[in-house]
C-alpha cells in the first residue's frame, strides 16, 4: 500500500448493505478516491441525516471515527447537505443518490464515476444483457462506468452459457495478476469464504505440488448473514431450502457453499481435485472459521508429513503474500478475536493443526489381474501393458500388497467475513483496478 491519498479519481458503489457500507468504511480510511458516489437507489429514513447515522455506527464494529481514531475521536462526518445529497467523511467527498435502482438507469458517467464496485448480491449473472428490465451488472457499463467490481461470486443462471471472455473471478494476492485491463471489463471478488480458502490452499499446492494432494474437504462455521430472517418464516413458492427461512438468533443452520466452485477459477488447479465444499450457520454477527482436511500422498513412512511441517508451511507462506493477507498465529483464538483486525484474508489457528499418517493398501495380485485383462486404450495416460509387467515380481503372494503412506492433515483458518479480510482484500482490489484506469 502507497501513501498516495486524494487522487483526482471517483469510486462508484451501488448498495449500502454489509459490505457496501464497510466499502465506504474502508475508503474513507485509505483516502485513495477524491469522492465516493453511493447508490442507494431509495430515499432512506427521514434526510440525509439518516444517511450519515447509518454509516457511522454499526453493532459489529461500533462507530465510525472510534474505528479509525480510536476512543478520544470525535465524529468525522459532516458538512451533510440533504439537497445536494453530498456530505463529508473523514475529509472525502462522499455523493449519496436516491433515485434508481436498476444499474442502467443510475447515470454514473453524469458524476465522472469510470469504476463501480456492486454491493447488492442482487446482478451476479455476467451473462445477462444491459438492458435487462429487472436490471443486470452490464448495466453499470451502459450507464458510463468502464469496469465493474462485483462483491460476490459471478452466478450464471443458464448453465448452458459460458462464462464470457471479458468477465474474471480474482482474489488479491492469489490469481489477481491474471486480470487483462485491455480485455476484462467484469471482475468478481469471490467470496468471503472462498478468499480464505484461497489462502489455505494455495501454500500447500506450491509447497506439495498438486499431484500429492489427494482429495480435500471443508466445513466454513459461518456467521448469520442479512438474508437470514430473525423469526421462522414460510418459504417463497418452490423453495427447496427450508432451513434458510428459520430463525437465525437461536439455531445452527446447515447450508450450502460455492466455495468449492469459485476456487477452481482462482486456482485452476484445484479442478483436477477432488473436494467437497460445506457451510454451517452459527448465530453471531461477524468472525468465521473453516475447517480444512486435506489428503496428502506421503513420500514415506519414516518422514511423513507432520504437524510442525504444515506450520512451517504456513510461517513461511506469510512472506509470500501481500503484507497482512495471511497471518499465523498460536494464540488459541476465538472468533471474537479476529474481528475487525487484523487485515487479514486467512488466519491460520496454528495450535490446532493436527495430521495422521496411515497406509493406502492395494492388492497387487488384484490389480495385474484387472490389468491382464482390460483392453488396451491407446488415449489412456497410463501405460496398462508396461504397468502389468512392473507389477508382476511383486505378484508372488508374499508381497502381494502394495502400501502407500497418505497424511490426513486438519487445518483450521479464521476470518472476519466483514470488515477485516473480504472487505480489506476488495479494497485493495478496487485501488489497484482503478490505477489500471489512469
Amino acid at each position: 500500500m502507497t501513501d498516495e491519498r486524494f487522487v483526482p479519481q471517483k469510486i462508484g458503489i451501488n448498495g449500502l448493505g454489509r459490505i457496501g457500507k464497510l466499502s465506504v468504511w474502508y475508503h474513507v480510511e485509505r483516502q485513495y478516491f477524491s469522492e465516493i458516489v453511493i447508490n442507494i437507489g431509495r430515499h432512506v429514513g427521514t434526510s440525509l441525516e439518516d444517511v450519515a447515522h447509518f454509516i457511522e455506527k454499526d453493532s459489529t464494529y461500533g462507530s465510525l471515527h472510534t474505528f479509525l481514531y480510536g476512543c478520544r475521536a470525535k465524529r468525522v462526518i459532516e458538512e451533510i447537505n440533504d439537497k445536494e445529497g453530498t456530505m463529508k467523511i473523514n475529509g472525502v467527498k462522499v455523493r449519496v443518490l436516491r433515485e434508481h435502482r436498476n444499474p442502467a438507469q443510475i447515470g454514473w458517467s453524469n458524476y465522472n464515476v469510470d469504476l463501480v464496485v456492486d454491493c447488492t448480491g442482487s446482478f451476479l449473472d455476467p451473462t445477462v444483457p444491459h438492458d435487462d428490465p429487472k436490471g443486470s451488472i452490464r448495466g453499470h457499463i451502459a450507464s458510463g462506468a468502464k469496469k465493474v467490481i462485483l462483491s460476490a461470486p459471478f452466478k450464471i443462471k443458464d448453465k448452458s452459457k459460458p462464462m464470457p471472455d471479458d468477465a474474471i473471478t480474482t482474489v488479491e494476492g492469489i490469481n489477481d495478476a491474471f486480470y487483462d485491463p485491455h480485455k476484462h471489463v467484469l471482475i468478481s471478488s469471490a467470496s468471503c469464504t472462498t478468499t480464505c480458502l484461497a489462502y489455505m490452499m494455495k501454500p500447500l499446492i506450491d509447497y506439495f505440488g498438486i499431484q500429492r494432494i489427494l482429495s480435500a474437504s471443508m466445513a466454513t462455521v459461518h456467521a448469520q448473514t442479512s438474508s437470514q430472517p430473525v423469526l421462522d418464516r414460510p418459504p417463497k413458492a418452490g423453495a427447496t431450502d427450508l432451513r434458510k427461512n428459520r430463525a437465525v438468533a437461536n439455531n445452527i443452520i446447515l447450508t450450502t457453499t460455492g466455495a468449492a466452485r469459485a476456487l477452481g477459477l482462482v486456482i485452476p488447479e484445484m479442478k483436477n481435485v477432488g473436494f467437497i465444499a460445506e457451510s454451517v450457520r452459527v448465530p453471531i454477527t461477524t468472525g468465521s472459521l473453516i475447517i480444512l482436511v486435506v489428503l496428502i500422498q506421503d513420500e514415506s513412512f519414516t518422514k511423513p508429513v507432520t504437524r510442525e511441517v504444515i506450520n512451517n508451511i504456513y510461517k513461511e507462506a506469510v512472506h509470500h503474500f501481500p503484507e497482512g493477507y495471511l497471518v499465523y498465529s498460536e494464540e488459541q483464538n476465538v472468533s471474537s478475536d479476529i474481528i475487525g483486525t487484523p487485515k487479514a484474508a486467512a488466519i491460520i489457528e496454528g495450535h490446532e493443526t493436527h495430521t495422521r499418517t496411515a497406509a493406502v493398501r492395494f492388492d497387487i495380485d488384484q490389480i495385474v489381474r484387472a490389468l491382464g485383462t482390460a483392453p488396451i486404450n491407446a488415449d489412456s495416460s497410463i501405460d496398462a501393458e508396461a504397468l502389468k509387467k512392473a507389477l508382476e515380481p511383486l505378484s508372488n503372494g508374499k508381497h502381494g500388497v502394495l502400501k502407500i503412506p497418505v497424511t490426513q492433515a486438519v487445518i483450521y483458518g479464521w476470518y472476519d467475513n466483514e470488515l477485516g479480510s473480504y472487505t480489506n482484500l476488495l479494497g485493495d482490489k478496487t485501488v489497484n483496478i482503478a490505477k489500471t484506469l489512469n
